[in-house]
């Protein structure tokens, strides 16, 4: 049940004056842990018999999530593109995102994760593939590198 749906409930209860814990219990008792606490049933039918007629939150203060918008995640999306090793904080002043909207955008919307460096060794050369038999399509198995000593 929603939200809405439990205010509605409340508003009408309280309209025919039943107290608040019996509201609650009510509710309780039909919808167990999913039904909203007593302190909230108790608020809304008291602001319900002072006179409030809408059943929906009032708007709160802060900062909508709106700066994650399509044109600000391609942004960040190209600018990852351009450099995968670029940090938020640069990322941050190209784009007057902030810290966590990037960080969301990254994680939710690009659905990428940070991945640490590995070391690996800088000429190729000098490592030698083992190969241990060969796969079902005649390719070969390699289970590691191994450092090449030349003789």
């Amino acid at each position: 049940m929603s939200k809405e749906n439990f205010r509605y409930y409340i508003k009408v209860r309280a309209a025919l004056n039943i107290p608040a814990s019996v509201i609650y219990d009510e509710l309780y008792s039909v919808h167990g842990d999913e039904a909203p606490s007593y302190r909230t049933v108790r608020r809304w039918a008291q602001w319900f018999c002072e006179g409030r007629e809408e059943i929906e939150d009032e708007a709160r203060p802060g900062r909508s999530i709106t700066e994650t918008i399509s044109e600000n995640i391609e942004q960040v999306r190209l600018l990852i593109d351009d450099d995968p090793h670029i940090t938020i904080e640069e990322m941050q002043e190209q784009t007057g995102l902030s810290h966590g909207t990037v960080q969301r955008i990254i994680t939710d919307h690009l659905n990428l994760k940070k991945v640490t460096a590995r070391y690996t060794p800088k000429d190729l050369t000098d490592f030698r593939p083992v190969c241990v038999g060969l796969n079902h399509d005649s390719s070969p198995v390699i289970i590691s590198h191994k450092r090449h000593v030349p003789s």
